[in-house]
C-alpha cells in the first residue's frame, strides 16, 4: 500500500541542502523541495543549481534516500522554461514552480505571490517549463490563497493547472497574511473541490503537532501535506503522523525522541562545519536549536546554555556533552 505523501517545504534562509539532510534521516518524509532559485534573464550554469541543490549529484536524492525537487522562481516563461530543461539535463526529479513566496524583495521583481494577481501569465509560466522538460519529469508548482485577498485562489489554481502543473501545493494565506495565524485550511478545500480528483492538492500551513495535521487534513479534503516550520520544530512530526495513520491501520509506528533528535543537531553541526564559513557555523547551529524549543523543553535548556558562544568547535563541545550526559547510566 503506498504511503500519503508528506513533503518538506522550501524555507529560504533555514532549510537548504544541511538541514534536509538531518530531518530526513529522521523518517517519515516522501519528497523535499528545495529553497527557491531565482531566475532572472539568463540561463543559469549547473554550478548554480549544485550549489543550492547538491542533492543534484546524488541522483537528486538526500542522503537517506529522500527524493529532492528544485523550485525555480521567476515571472519569465521562456527564461524559467530553459532553465527548467537545464535541472532535467542535471537528473533532477522534478521542477517546482514558486507562486507562493511572500518576501517585498521578491514581489518587487515579480517573483513569488505578487503573480497570483496574473492568472494568465501563470498558466503561461507552466505550459513553457512543461513543454520545455521531458515527458517523465513531474512539474508542479506551489501557490498561496492569493496576493491582497483570495478572490482569484480558485482562477490560480486552474490557470497552473491547465498549463499542466502534475501537483499543486497550496499554502493556506494570502501574501498580506504573511506567516500569521491561522492558515485557512478550509480555503484549500475549496480550491480541491474545484479542480479535478486527478490532480494532486498538498495542503501547507501552520501544521505544527499530529493534531493540527488531522484537522487540515478533515478542513482541506487532502490527504498530502507540506510541513515547514512545524518539522524544524519537530523532526520527529512526519514519523509521528505516520504512526498514527499506522494505528488506524493496524500498522507499527513509531516517533522520535530527544536523544534522537541530538543526534541529528550533532550531525548536523558537522555537516555545517564542512559547507559554512566558521563565524557563521554556530548562528546556523543555533538557528535549528531555537526552533527545537517549541517541542522539546530539553532544547530550551541547552539553548539556554550555548546562546552566546560563538565559537564553533566550543558549541559542538557542548552538544557532545549534553548527549554525554543524557546516556549516562542511572546511579
Amino acid at each position: 500500500m503506498s504511503l500519503t505523501p508528506i513533503l518538506l517545504a522550501p524555507m529560504e534562509g533555514l532549510l537548504d541542502h544541511d538541514l534536509r539532510d538531518a530531518l530526513t534521516r529522521a523518517g517519515g518524509l516522501s519528497r523535499c523541495v528545495s529553497e527557491f532559485i531565482r531566475i532572472t534573464d539568463q540561463l543559469l550554469p549547473p554550478r548554480v543549481f549544485l550549489r543550492i541543490v547538491p542533492e543534484l549529484a546524488q541522483g537528486s536524492r538526500t542522503a537517506a534516500g529522500v527524493p529532492v525537487r528544485p523550485q525555480l522562481l521567476g515571472s519569465d516563461p521562456v527564461c524559467l522554461a530553459d532553465n527548467a530543461a537545464r535541472l532535467a539535463e542535471l537528473g533532477a526529479e522534478g521542477v517546482d514552480l514558486n507562486f507562493g513566496c511572500p518576501a517585498k524583495i521578491v514581489n518587487r521583481h515579480r517573483g513569488g505571490a505578487i503573480l497570483l494577481d496574473e492568472p494568465e501569465l501563470l498558466q503561461r509560466i507552466v505550459q513553457a517549463v512543461r513543454d520545455a522538460v521531458p515527458a517523465g519529469v513531474p512539474v508542479s508548482a506551489k501557490m498561496r490563497l492569493g496576493n491582497l485577498d483570495d478572490a482569484l485562489a480558485i482562477d490560480c489554481a486552474q490557470a497552473l493547472v491547465a498549463g499542466g502543473a502534475q501537483e499543486l501545493v497550496v499554502h493556506g494565506r494570502t501574501k498580506v497574511q504573511g506567516y500569521r495565524p491561522p492558515a485557512w485550511w478550509d480555503a484549500i478545500g475549496r480550491i480541491r473541490q474545484a479542480l479535478p480528483a486527478t490532480v494532486p492538492v498538498v495542503a501547507n500551513g501552520e501544521i505544527w503537532t499530529v493534531e493540527d495535521a488531522l484537522r487540515c487534513r478533515a478542513e482541506s479534503a487532502c490527504d498530502a501535506l507540506m510541513l515547514g516550520r512545524g518539522m524544524v520544530a519537530d523532526p520527529g512530526l512526519a514519523l509521528a503522523l505516520r504512526a498514527h495513520d499506522a494505528v488506524a491501520a493496524d500498522g507499527p509506528g513509531c516517533t522520535v525522541d530527544w536523544p534522537t533528535v541530538l543526534g541529528l543537531l550533532l550531525h548536523y553541526a558537522d555537516v555545517v562545519a564542512t559547507r559554512v564559513a566558521p563565524r557563521h557555523q554556530a548562528g546556523r547551529v543555533k538557528q535549528w536549536l531555537h526552533y527545537l524549543r517549541r517541542r522539546h523543553p530539553q532544547a530550551q535548556a541547552l539553548y539556554e546554555q550555548v546562546r552566546t558562544i560563538a565559537d564553533p568547535r566550543q558549541l559542538r563541545t557542548s552538544l557532545e556533552l549534553a548527549k554525554a550526559h543524557i546516556c549516562l547510566p542511572l546511579a
